[in-house]
C-alpha cells in the first residue's frame, strides 16, 4: 500500500465532508459504543463494561437454555460448511470441517451428559463448554450490535487521522487501528477479531496489517484478567498487573511485527474489494479528523439496518468459532493434561528463564510452554507458588502470550485473515520470549517499589 500523502486537510468548503446530514449521530451512536465497550459499572457487586453486564444478564434469563442456545449455533456451524461447499475449498477447509463434526460431538455429550469419562473432568469439557463456549456464543453476536455503533459513524476515522503519528512509526498499522487495537485488549478477542476482520473485508485493512492487529493486541478480555489476578493472588497489584501487561503486550507487538513471519505476510487488499487506504495527513489534522469522521458519516447506512447487519457477521462468526473451540481447544487441553508435550516445549524457554534467574525456571518454562493451549494453564500451574516475582511474570505471560488453541487459533482462523497456523506457533513463541525478556525486570521493579 502506497498512501498519498497530503499536506493539507480538505477544504472547508467541502459539504459533503464536513457537513454531513445527521452530524448528531457521530456523537450518540459513538458514545454509546464507547459506554459499552470502554466504561466500567458497578452493579451489584460487579464492575465491568456494559456489553458483560448484558450478555451476563441474558445468559442469567436463559439459564439452562443457554447451553442449547450455543449447542444450536454449534450444529449450524458444524453443517454450514457442507451445505455452502466451503469444505472442499482447500485441505485446511476440509479438516477444519471435519473438526468441526468432532467439536458438534463433544458438545453433544457435555449437554446430555453421556460420554466418556475423561471428557467430564472438570478443567477440560466442562470447562471449554462453561467458561468459553457458552460465554463467546452470546457476547459476539450482542457485541456485534453495539460494534456497529463504535465503528461505523465516524469515530474510527476521526481517531484515526489522530492516531496516524503513533500508530503507523510504531505497529506499522493505520491510525485508524487505534481503536480496534484497544478494543481487542481490554474486550472480547473475540469481538476484536470481529472488527478487524470487519475493517479487512472493507478493504480499510491490508492482509499484513490485519494479521498484526489480530496475532499482535486481540488478548482475553480486561475481565478475565481479573480472573488471572484472582488466581494468582494478584489482586493487591491489580493496577499495576494490568499495565504491565498493557505496557508489555504492546512492546512486544513492536518488535513481532518487524520480523518474519509477521513482516512477510503480503501487504495487500482483501481480494475483490476496492481498496481504501488511509490517507497521510500532515497538517491541520484536528480538521481533517473532522473532515474524515463527516465523510463515513455520510456514507453510513440507517443505524437498525447497520446493527442488523452486524449481528448476523457476529452469529455467523460464532458459528465458525465454537465448533472448533470443542475440538482443537480439547486436543489441546488432552495434550496437556495428558501428555508431557509442554515439558517438551517448555525448553524452549528454560535458557531464558534460568538467565533472567526467575524462581524455579524450570516451573517458569513449564507454565509458559503452556499458554499455546489454553492461555489460562500457566496460571493454573504457578498458583499458590511462594514467589509473587514468579507470580507476576506469569501473569503477564498468560496475556501478552496472545495466541491460544483453546479460542483464539479458531477465531482467527475463521476470518479471512491470511495467517496460517504456523504462522501463529511461530509468533507465540516470538511473543513469550519476549514477554519474558520485557516483563521479569519490570515486575522486579515494580515488586521493589510496592
Amino acid at each position: 500500500m502506497d498512501p498519498r500523502d497530503h499536506s493539507s486537510a480538505p477544504a472547508d468548503g467541502n459539504q459533503t465532508s464536513s457537513r454531513p446530514r445527521g452530524r448528531w449521530r457521530f456523537f450518540l451512536y459513538s458514545a454509546v459504543g464507547v459506554v459499552m465497550f470502554f466504561v466500567p459499572v458497578t452493579i451489584g457487586e460487579s464492575t465491568t463494561i456494559p456489553l458483560d453486564h448484558l450478555v451476563t444478564a441474558l445468559r442469567e434469563a436463559l439459564g439452562g437454555a443457554a447451553a442449547y442456545v450455543a449447542l444450536a449455533i454449534i450444529l449450524a456451524g458444524t453443517v454450514r460448511p457442507f451445505v455452502t461447499g466451503r469444505w472442499r475449498r482447500s485441505p485446511a477447509r476440509t479438516v477444519f470441517a471435519l473438526l468441526n463434526v468432532v467439536g458438534l460431538t463433544t458438545s453433544v455429550m457435555i449437554v446430555s451428559g453421556v460420554g466418556p469419562d475423561v471428557l467430564f473432568a472438570p478443567e477440560l469439557g466442562p470447562f471449554l463448554y462453561e467458561a468459553l463456549v457458552i460465554p463467546v456464543g452470546l457476547l459476539v453476536p450482542v457485541g456485534a450490535i453495539f460494534l456497529a455503533l463504535l465503528v461505523g459513524y465516524g469515530l474510527m476515522e476521526y481517531l484515526g487521522v489522530l492516531m496516524q503519528p503513533v500508530m503507523r512509526p510504531l505497529w506499522r498499522t493505520p491510525g485508524r487501528s487505534a481503536i480496534d487495537a484497544v478494543a481487542s485488549f481490554v474486550g472480547s478477542y473475540s469481538l476484536g477479531l470481529l472488527i478487524t476482520n470487519r475493517v479487512y473485508t472493507s478493504g480499510q485493512y491490508t492482509g499484513r496489517e490485519a494479521a498484526i492487529i489480530a496475532t499482535g493486541f486481540s488478548t482475553v478480555s480486561a475481565t478475565f484478567m481479573v480472573v488471572v489476578a484472582h488466581t494468582l493472588d494478584l489482586m493487591h497489584l491489580w493496577l499495576w498487573y494490568f499495565f504491565l501487561t498493557l505496557v508489555v503486550t504492546y512492546a512486544v507487538t513492536v518488535i513481532v511485527v518487524r520480523i518474519p513471519p509477521l513482516s512477510r505476510i503480503p501487504d495487500d487488499h482483501f481480494p475483490g474489494v476496492e481498496p481504501q487506504p488511509e490517507e497521510r495527513i500532515t497538517q491541520h489534522r484536528m480538521r481533517a479528523a473532522w473532515s474524515a469522521s463527516g465523510e463515513a458519516l455520510q456514507a453510513a447506512p440507517p443505524v437498525v439496518r447497520n446493527m442488523s447487519r452486524s449481528f448476523l457477521d457476529g452469529l455467523l462468526m460464532a458459528m465458525q468459532i465454537l465448533p472448533s473451540i470443542m475440538s482443537i481447544g480439547l486436543i489441546g487441553l488432552l495434550l496437556a493434561t495428558f501428555t508431557p508435550l509442554f515439558d517438551w516445549l517448555g525448553y524452549l524457554f528454560l535458557p531464558l528463564t534460568w538467565a533472567l534467574q526467575l524462581p524455579d525456571p524450570q516451573l517458569a518454562a513449564t507454565a509458559s510452554a503452556l499458554g499455546i493451549a489454553e492461555m489460562f494453564l500457566p496460571a493454573t500451574l504457578v498458583a499458590g507458588h511462594e514467589s509473587e516475582l514468579l507470580r507476576l511474570v506469569i501473569g503477564v505471560v498468560c496475556i501478552s502470550g496472545v495466541i491460544f488453541f483453546s479460542a483464539l487459533v479458531p477465531s482467527i482462523l475463521a476470518t479471512e485473515i491470511p495467517v496460517k497456523i504456523w504462522h501463529l506457533v511461530v509468533i507465540w513463541a516470538q511473543r513469550v520470549l519476549l514477554t519474558l525478556l520485557f516483563a521479569t525486570p519490570l515486575a522486579a521493579l515494580i515488586l521493589g517499589v510496592t
